[in-house]
């Protein structure tokens, strides 16, 4: 057992078990045992890997979908490039370098992260030396006098999640207590009325599980405010489906799934993003979305295979190998291709990102 599960545990027995969302948050971002300030989440020797590190392609082909929609919206003078979430930095190094021949890009943009983790800000500032990146906690702090271009790539499945269990007259909250062992364990609260879950009565039955992300609908709140105000956009990549359905709260380590109860603070909990929800909110602010589409049909919308051609020519056998199959990888229907989807916001008086359908 992990010290932040002692912690915790002496946390349940003192004020009573806490919501699946607290348990996330404590596990995550605990400031000395939380996962993303001790652990090396990314690549092979890590728990995952994300998409910007399986090729160069995807990040250079995100960064001319950002610059075409910065031209399609007139090339402001002035604009806030932002991601959520940058982890290495490796997706914004990319676009940084797709983008350096496009005239006025860098001139105009001024480069925002919203990351809160310190470790990770040291890695990001290795990455890109010269760019000089302004850092946030949250998105609050973001621009609000300028036009906004957002990428979020995986950066909303690892937000926390409540989980809800439908009754016959209400709800049941699934919450993390103590087994009689003294375990971590999820149980369920008394049943009640949960206004925000009101309109999923007509498409549940009794003991159908939903979850929501409320931080997840004030980040888009934010960024689709700035874009209906000010322009812009925001392209969401991560995996997930158009409206939450059972059960999808997991932990991996090392690759593998294990229990999310095990070992709190070595493991990576996330859970699939419901974009139907990221949808109600821009709208709500008065932003538009895009429809939701699968990141290999975005992907080689914006050229990412005749990109791969371009570079398979200088490479020798071996390496033209794990090229083959990283495009595969970020590309195929059988492995992120449909699992991982792009939802777009932008002005309603503007044009979709490029890849993507109103």
């Amino acid at each position: 057992m992990t010290a932040l599960a002692e912690i915790l545990k002496r946390q349940i027995r003192t004020t009573g078990p806490m919501s699946l969302a607290q348990y996330m948050s404590a596990c995550l971002l605990h400031p000395e045992h939380g996962y993303y300030t001790t652990q090396d989440a990314l690549g092979a020797a890590g728990d995952f890997t994300t998409a910007p590190e399986i090729s160069q392609m995807f990040g250079e082909v995100i960064g001319l979908c950002v610059a075409q929609a910065w031209m399609d919206q007139g090339a402001p003078e002035t604009f806030a490039l932002v991601e959520l979430g940058p982890g290495r930095g490796t997706l914004i190094a990319d676009v940084m370098r797709a983008t350096l021949q496009i005239p006025g890009f860098h001139t105009a943009a001024a480069l925002h992260l919203v990351e809160a983790s310190a470790r990770m800000r040291d890695l990001q500032a290795a990455a890109l030396p010269a760019h000089q990146p302004v850092w946030h906690d949250t998105v609050e702090t973001l621009p609000e006098d300028m036009p906004v271009f957002a990428i979020a790539n995986e950066f909303f499945d690892a937000l926390p999640i409540r989980q809800f269990q439908r009754d016959h007259n209400g709800w049941r909250e699934v919450m993390v207590g103590l087994s009689e062992a003294g375990r971590l364990q999820r149980g369920l609260s008394d049943p009640a009325p949960i206004d925000m879950l009101e309109h999923r009565l007509g498409d549940t039955a009794p003991g159908a599980l939903v979850e929501v992300c409320a931080q997840g609908q004030t980040v888009i709140d934010a960024v689709a405010h700035r874009i209906a105000a000010q322009g812009g956009m925001a392209v969401v990549i991560d995996y997930g489906g158009w409206r939450s359905d059972g059960d999808t709260f997991q932990a991996v380590r090392a690759h593998r799934p294990v229990d999310p109860f095990e070992a709190p603070g070595h493991a990576d909990l996330t859970a699939h993003v419901d974009f139907e929800a990221l949808a109600r909110s821009a709208l709500r602010a008065k932003c538009a979305a895009t429809q939701l589409t699968n990141q290999g049909v975005f992907l080689e919308r914006l050229g990412i295979t005749p990109r791969a051609q371009g570079l398979a020519k200088s490479l020798d056998p071996a390496a033209l190998g794990a090229h083959v199959a990283a495009h595969r990888r970020l590309t195929h229907p059988d492995e992120m291709g449909s699992l991982f989807k792009v939802l777009g916001l932008y002005p309603g008086t503007a044009s979709p990102p490029p890849g993507l359908d109103p």
